[in-house]
């Protein structure tokens, strides 16, 4: 593959995605099918949440598996025994790129846009799990790279987004069921996985199942060590985005879309110490949104870390809050408050009676119910339309929302937006937080 320059990559961004059109399948020739058949689907990253994607796509024809890591991919590589196994999806797509219509996308955070984008150019539909991308350049990339793709379905695997408890939150909001929304508070459970720690120096030899340097990807390289996989990166900044990048894309996907919050005025931030290279191991950040249109100010809080909201006057059994351990969601309006767990699912207003009523006398159903995420993502893509939580649409934008905090938490320090562009008016954020530096032999495009 031919290495590009960042420059060189965004300038051609908006040629790419004007200058790109979707032929239909019956015109290029033999061997190729309607986009109403089965697709054929490659699958990238097929252990841990991967492997629920393998099985959120089963119904199609699962053509190819990839993944740096042949034991984690076992269970995969077994249960479709005639897909193509692959460990470097660059080799995959360049091999069987005519085949694929479709691809997911379920590595860490840092390789998320590499393999993203060349789907994406390649003229692929694509899945890719939360958060979107790793940085904020990644995402608006995406976004931007998607933007002039109409007919190829993107999605992110916030599959919050597709359950009956999100729309179900949004139809309740829009009728009045708790007044004017003013605050929504949302606690985590996580990390569950070691941060607030500085690297490694103890030297490990690399298991003979996992290719490390195709694992680090696009990420400067480090020697191997089990701190970070599998499963451990999420903590560390040069490959995930902690706490907030693992959960906020679930828990505040209702509230970013009910109330189209778009990019805040401002973040506050308090946290337990901070390191150079991992999360803090707890955050309270505070979101402040500016009217937009009828709506009022908005003021989200994040909790992690073991961190929880007040108990609300309205519940009565203190010992009983928060009602969701592993985290959740409270909406607080001017006429009553609204809870969920931190996918959206099993709303609830506080005030038992009210809620009763709201169940009895529902409002009308808005929003259509689906399947699931993976049966919206599917649909799209053989209607060449565009799923809930595409790219351009909502995905990029909500990645960025919760990116944008991450920006205060690492700096320690309350941060300043342009609510127009998204932009930090703050100077001292490192370029490289924002952008980053890929690996030679690593680009964001082909």
């Amino acid at each position: 593959m031919r290495s590009m320059e960042r420059r060189e990559f965004v300038g051609g961004l908006a040629v790419g995605a004007a200058a790109f059109t979707i032929v239909p399948r019956h015109v290029l020739g033999r061997g190729f099918r309607a986009p109403s058949d089965t697709l054929n689907v490659a699958c990238i990253g097929v252990g841990g949440m991967g492997r629920n994607d393998v099985r959120g796509v089963a119904g199609e024809n699962v053509y190819a598996l990839c993944d740096v890591d042949w034991d984690r991919a076992e269970d995969a590589f077994v249960t479709h025994p005639d897909a193509k196994r692959y460990r470097d999806f660059r080799e995959m797509l360049e091999r069987d790129g005519d085949a694929i219509d479709a691809v997911t996308v379920s590595t860490p955070d840092h390789t998320h846009t590499a393999a993203a984008m060349l789907a994406l150019e390649l003229g692929k539909h694509v899945y890719c799990q939360k958060p979107l991308a790793r940085t904020l350049w990644e995402t608006r990339a995406l976004k931007a790279a998607s933007t002039g793709r109409p007919r190829q379905a993107t999605q992110m695997g916030n599959q919050g987004h597709a359950g009956e408890g999100t729309r179900q939150i949004r139809e309740w909001v829009e009728a009045g069921a708790v007044g004017t929304v003013r605050e929504i508070h949302y606690w985590t459970d996580r990390p569950i996985w070691p941060q607030a720690i500085d690297r490694p120096t103890e030297a490990h030899n690399v298991p003979p199942h996992l290719d490390w340097d195709l694992w680090l990807g696009p990420a400067p390289f480090r020697p191997y060590h089990p701190a970070y996989a599998p499963f451990r990166w999420r903590g560390w900044w040069d490959f995930g985005t902690g706490a907030l990048g693992d959960i906020a894309c679930h828990a505040m996907d209702a509230g970013f879309w009910t109330l189209d919050l778009a990019y805040p005025s401002r973040i506050e931030v308090e946290s337990t110490a901070l390191f150079d290279e991992t999360a803090p191991q707890a955050s309270r950040i505070v979101y402040h949104f500016p009217a937009r249109g009828a709506r009022p100010g908005v003021k989200v809080v994040w909790l992690d870390g073991g961190l929880r909201p007040p108990c609300p006057p309205e519940v009565a059994d203190v010992a009983a809050w928060p009602p969701s351990r592993d985290g959740g969601q409270l909406w607080i309006g001017d006429d009553g408050k609204l809870v969920a767990d931190m996918y959206g699912r099993n709303p609830r207003l506080l005030d038992a009676e009210r809620h009763a009523d709201l169940l009895a006398s529902p409002p009308p159903v808005t929003y259509p119910r689906v399947e699931s995420v993976y049966a919206e993502w599917i649909a799209a893509c053989k209607a060449g339309t565009q799923p809930g939580s595409s790219f351009a649409g909502h995905a990029g934008p909500l990645t960025e929302m919760v990116l944008l905090g991450n920006l205060a938490v690492r700096a320690g320090r309350n941060i300043e937006l342009d609510t127009a562009t998204g932009g930090v008016r703050d100077a001292a954020i490192p370029s490289e937080w924002i952008t980053p530096a890929y690996r030679e032999g690593w680009t964001a495009s082909s």
